[in-house]
């Protein structure tokens, strides 16, 4: 284990008491860790960590009694370390990077700095948090984001060979850009060309092939969690609204995990990234752009889903078509329909209840 390099108060351990208040922030990374330490408002040192809990665990543990949070940002490293310190009963606190306060005037920047920074901060309660998954929950939402990957890999496969046709004028399969059939694969296999356009067509559809049977055992990976006890009533209560099927019940299951840590609609539609960005001054109030956030395989699913939905229903196809006639744009309506179908799927979650048609 690397030696804690300790810098302020001459390396001393301070003698903490209850009334103490402690604010700690990390700056993680990949072979190292650097702290600062701020005690009743005053910076009190910093120190360099090696990459492991169990040493920041034990750097933290004189400040045990007053120690009122302990925050880093959220990053390559994950949640790890958050979970340690969680499990040894200190108060931790994983940080967006996008929400952190910057100054107007870009200035010096170090690990260093950082971890002081985050600390300060900390400490006048200008951080937000994010939700720290259970390592269940982390490894379900890895294998639908696999999937997601996935999915984006074979579209762009798929884009690779139509352009390769295109570049040496090749004439495309029938039903080739709609409907990618074995039928649709074979006539690509079995087309007139050079030995050199041969040989990169096989490799390009070596690779889709590949990527087609790695997309149908995540399918049935998925199918499999879905039917599992701590999913199956939730994904069977999911697909009662029109529009959502497997795919998209299993991707809002584990990207909103722990639906009952929002407190309203909004910060749901914010998380996910569908939430209208306001500016409001005196009388003038205008609708911008969605705001960042969010996962955009997330985003993509639900308007697709939304769009099946008011094929489905006629209430909701109603709706649509109000929203188009109001706001001129059905690109801004369908994206309405999308947020309002997310935020029913929260209801349903959280109240444990099947889909009841506007009830929400």
């Amino acid at each position: 284990m690397k030696k804690v390099i300790t810098k302020g108060s001459k390396g001393k351990a301070p003698v903490i008491s209850r009334k103490d208040r402690v604010y700690v922030g990390l700056d993680v990374h990949k072979r190292s860790i650097y702290a600062a330490v701020r005690i009743n408002g005053v910076e009190h040192s910093t120190a360099v960590l090696p990459p492991q809990s169990k040493a920041v665990i034990a750097f933290l543990a004189p400040y045990h009694l007053g120690l009122q949070k302990v925050v880093y940002e959220a990053g390559p490293t994950g949640f790890a370390l958050a979970r340690a310190l969680k499990n040894a009963k200190m108060k931790i606190a994983v940080v967006p990077p996008s929400k952190i306060p910057r100054p107007a005037v870009r200035g010096a920047k170090s690990d260093k700095i950082d971890c002081r920074m985050l600390a300060e901060f900390a400490e006048k309660d200008l951080l937000k948090e994010v939700a720290i998954p259970t390592v269940e929950e982390e490894s379900d939402r890895d294998i639908q984001r696999l999937r997601d990957s996935l999915v984006d890999r074979r579209r762009k496969a798929k884009q690779r060979i139509r352009s390769f046709l295109l570049l040496h004028n090749l004439p495309e399969p029938a039903n080739l850009h709609s409907n990618w059939s074995l039928a649709s694969i074979k006539g690509l296999q079995i087309m007139p060309m050079n030995p050199q356009q041969r040989f990169c067509m096989e490799m390009m559809l070596e690779d889709l092939m590949h990527i087609l049977d790695q997309v149908d055992r995540v399918k049935a990976k998925l199918r499999e969690m879905a039917s599992e006890e701590r999913y199956a009533m939730a994904a069977r209560r999911l697909r009662t609204h029109p529009g959502v099927g497997e795919t998209t019940s299993m991707q809002v299951l584990t990207e909103i995990f722990q639906p009952d840590r929002f407190d309203n609609q909004r910060q749901v539609a914010a998380y996910v990234g569908l939430a209208p960005l306001i500016s409001s001054s005196g009388e003038s109030r205008t609708e911008g752009p969605l705001m960042r956030g969010g996962r955009g395989a997330l985003r993509c699913t639900l308007l697709e889903a939304a769009w099946v939905w008011i094929r489905q229903e006629k209430r909701a196809d109603k709706l649509y078509k109000r929203l188009v006639r109001n706001t001129g744009s059905a690109q801004k309506a369908i994206v309405a329909m999308a947020r309002r179908m997310l935020v029913n799927l929260w209801f349903m979650l959280v109240r444990k209840q099947e889909y009841r048609p506007f009830a929400a």
